[in-house]
């Protein structure tokens, strides 16, 4: 469990892909200062498992649901990337509940500055529009964030707003993302469980 509050902006350092799978090696001294083997490191806000270690990089394997539920496959060596380690049990929760299971990717719409922030706006996919509300919590990139504004545009697609503060624009990849860019989304965990048990009964 991460809560979205980025530690660390790592950096692809190695990568291996295969027909259906990948190998990362990721620099990020901060996050792997109390690594071991199988620990549990947010990439991106894809939940991974450490293989290997050193005192500044880890290395993970990535699997073809992985690739194809999240925008890991894009990564190329030199990109940035948000690093989070697993939620102690005695830890402060800054952000809100999240798994680091990807829900899917979107693409960033436009980015427009403030006076001393930058609102962003990104696409949401129809599927999982109806898990994210005005003032809720989304994962994205796995940094945790509210919604600001929600909305169809001219074209009748589904967008959110995030506002972005300069801590956020300089310590994760969201700082650096433009338009045309994909994101992975994580909607609010307890949407979907009030979803499942509220909506009809079908034993799965």
């Amino acid at each position: 469990m991460f809560t979205g509050i980025v530690e660390e902006l790592g950096e692809v350092r190695a990568l291996t892909l295969g027909a259906e799978s990948a190998t990362l090696t990721l620099h990020g001294p901060t996050v792997v200062s109390d690594a071991r083997h199988g620990a549990s490191i947010s990439v991106n806000g894809v939940c991974l498992t450490v293989v290997a270690h050193d005192a500044e990089t880890f290395t993970v394997d990535v699997m073809a649901e992985t690739l194809k539920r999240s925008s890991l496959g894009a990564l190329r060596v030199g990109d940035p990337v948000n690093l989070e380690r697993a939620m102690r049990a005695d830890g402060r929760f800054g952000g809100h509940l999240v798994q680091g299971h990807v829900d899917g990717v979107a693409e960033i719409v436009s980015r427009t500055p403030g006076e001393n922030w930058e609102v962003v706006r990104i696409a949401l996919p129809e599927s999982l529009a109806r898990y994210v509300v005005e003032k809720g919590s989304i994962a994205v990139d796995g940094v945790s964030l509210t919604v600001s504004d929600l909305g169809r545009d001219d074209s009748d697609h589904v967008y959110f707003e995030v506002s972005l503060i300069p801590t956020t624009l300089e310590l994760t990849t969201l700082g650096r993302k433009q338009p045309g860019e994909m994101v992975n989304l994580e909607v609010d965990v307890l949407a979907k469980y009030v979803e499942r048990l509220t909506g009809p009964r079908d034993n799965r």
